[in-house]
């Protein structure tokens, strides 16, 4: 990865406007419609599971940043107590961390707490492949972005993308950001492609699925 990233010079742009604006967002539809439909049942029941496992809602609503650096509400299925963003570890969580819910334990393992954001997808919020969109807070706000870092907003952002396919969880926020800027300027149809199938094997393996630790290196200068 590092090699593919260095023999770049920097803002040079290998990827495919056509694809990237105009049939990405017509594939996303495409594929994901039906998918919803499919998966509309199996969600419902997910859903019920969720509610009857522990107090609280059966999705998990979101502020996050979308391309552009607008913010929308991203969906997942609920897998840890209510308002645990808030307490304990925050935004981090461990394997052991109770925060979890007995369900919510196998949704994470299986990445199906994931599914709702079909419908963000359906709604022009996010794509199948893209950035991880990040929080409005964290790792740090979106005035505190560089120019360099903000450059992963030009694209939507996605259920999975090139850094969840380089460590997941355990990558440190300026190179997952490096990740994602690199990302946009390499978005084909054939990185995508190469991007679904290398989380499938991370989705199987269950790979790089839990935080290590804090992923922000806090005394690091954002350039």
């Amino acid at each position: 990865m590092k090699k593919e990233m260095s023999d770049m010079p920097e803002h040079v742009s290998l990827a495919s406007p056509v694809y990237r604006d105009c049939i990405k967002r017509l594939l996303d539809i495409a594929i994901c419609l039906p998918v919803f439909i499919l998966a509309l049942l199996p969600m419902l029941i997910l859903a019920v599971l969720v509610k009857l496992d522990s107090p609280g809602p059966a999705l998990f609503r979101q502020v996050r940043l979308g391309k552009d650096g607008k913010e929308f509400e991203m969906l997942k299925f609920r897998s840890m107590c209510v308002g645990a963003e808030h307490t304990g570890s925050g935004v981090y969580s461990s394997a052991t961390d109770s925060r979890v819910t007995r369900v919510g334990k196998i949704l994470r393992a299986t990445s199906l707490d994931e599914l709702p954001q079909l419908i963000n997808i359906l709604r022009g919020d996010m794509s199948l492949i893209g950035p991880r969109p990040p929080l409005t807070y964290h790792p740090w706000p979106i005035e505190e972005y560089s120019a360099h870092q903000k450059r992963m907003f030009e694209v939507r952002p996605g259920i999975t993308g090139w850094a969840q396919t380089h460590g997941r969880k355990d990558v440190e926020w300026h190179h997952r950001i490096d990740l994602n800027v690199w990302y946009v300027d390499h978005v084909t149809f054939g990185l995508d492609i190469k991007i679904f199938f290398r989380t499938i094997f991370k989705v199987l393996s269950n790979a790089d699925n839990v935080n290590t630790g804090e992923t922000l290196q806090k005394d690091k200068k954002v350039e």
